[in-house]
């Protein structure tokens, strides 16, 4: 039988003893990830760019050096999963935040999906690891601890419009490979 989908653990991680995304009930949509290992995520409020708003809220003026030290600190953390996914020409995994993340945890997918491409897997850069990108507006760090669930995939077709010629670049690497 020819593999359709589906996931599996990349080499560093090989013995980690990582469980694949699994879908909790039998009508769930998205394959619940877990984190690969233990991982800090700090509070954005205690960053660099705390220090721009009371520049601003005091009406300082700001130089680039302000603004280059607040854009250092203030992005996503990518968090590991140490899983890669496989699936057909046509199809693209969709990652979600989970719904009780933001709620619980202040933890926020600042893209608000995530998208997986088939030819992502096995990359050549990071073998295909899936990554949340994540960011904590609570006010206190968070400690993933490895088997929390902090996202889910959900497998989906695509289509391609009339006029798509194709494109025949291979990906290059991992993220942003195709920018």
């Amino acid at each position: 039988m020819e593999k359709k989908r589906g996931f599996a653990v990349v080499s560093r991680f090989a013995e980690a003893g990582l469980a694949l995304p699994q879908r909790a009930t039998r009508h769930s949509a998205g394959y619940d990830f877990t984190v690969a290992e233990d991982f800090l995520l700090p509070t954005v409020w205690r960053m660099n760019f705390v220090r721009l708003f009371r520049l601003i809220r005091n009406e300082h003026p700001l130089t680039d050096r302000d603004y280059e030290r607040a854009e250092e600190v203030l992005k996503p953390y990518l968090v590991p999963t140490g899983i890669k996914a496989y699936m057909g020409d046509d199809e693209y995994l969709m990652l979600a935040n989970r719904s009780s993340n933001p709620i619980k945890r202040g933890l926020i997918l600042p893209n608000g999906v995530g998208i997986v491409d088939a030819d992502y897997y096995n990359n050549p850069s990071n073998e295909g690891e899936i990554f949340f990108a994540l960011v904590n507006f609570g006010v206190r760090d968070v400690v993933l601890h490895q088997g929390d669930r902090i996202g889910q995939g959900i497998f989906m077709p695509y289509l391609t419009a009339d006029q798509d010629t194709g494109n025949d670049r291979d990906r290059a690497g991992g993220f942003g490979s195709s920018d």
